[in-house]
């Protein structure tokens, strides 16, 4: 099974995927037309729980494993444009222990269309719930913490595609 998180702010998760999910267009970005055009992309909120465990400057990874895939699409808020080479720190509790385990931490660059990618090892549930971590934490835009939860353990993928404001 595979799971697809997309992190928007209300408004536009509101406005806009109502209309493209009943078009079959649900957009990997979760963005619609009609927000871009607006100018009126708001950025993602940071998540409770979604900083317990952050390291700062994780080491830049190939991956954490096998058997589960996190990926995304970051955009800047306001016009939606992709971002390019941000750093995106992933940790998560996995079969190879918890979510200290250094070996279950890592982050990932942002391409030059704004997509990240990273495979770990198979999710294992904390607290009851299978989850990940994702964070931005670097100069440039605001801080973002995500603890988006699998929809079951068994899942194979997630992507979960976020927009950051600019740091003020």
């Amino acid at each position: 099974m595979t799971g697809k998180i997309i992190v928007l702010d209300r408004r536009v998760f509101l406005g806009g995927s109502a209309a493209l999910a009943a078009a079959g267009l649900m957009p990997g970005v979760g963005v619609s037309g009609v927000a871009q055009a607006a100018g009126a992309l708001a950025a993602t909120a940071t998540m409770p729980g979604g900083a317990n465990n952050y390291f700062p400057n994780a080491p830049l990874v190939q991956n954490l494993g096998t058997g589960f895939t996190v990926s995304g699409v970051v955009r800047r808020a306001g016009d939606g444009q992709p971002l390019p080479n941000l750093r995106v720190q992933i940790w998560a509790a996995t079969e190879r222990g918890g979510e200290r385990v250094p070996s279950n931490r890592g982050s990932v660059m942002t391409g030059p269309d704004g997509r990240y990618s990273l495979d770990i090892s198979p999710i294992v549930p904390q607290f009851g719930q299978p989850h990940i971590h994702i964070a931005y934490d670097d100069p440039g835009f605001a801080t973002l913490f995500l603890r988006p939860v699998l929809g079951s353990r068994h899942d194979k993928t997630m992507s979960a595609d976020f927009v950051l404001a600019p740091a003020v």
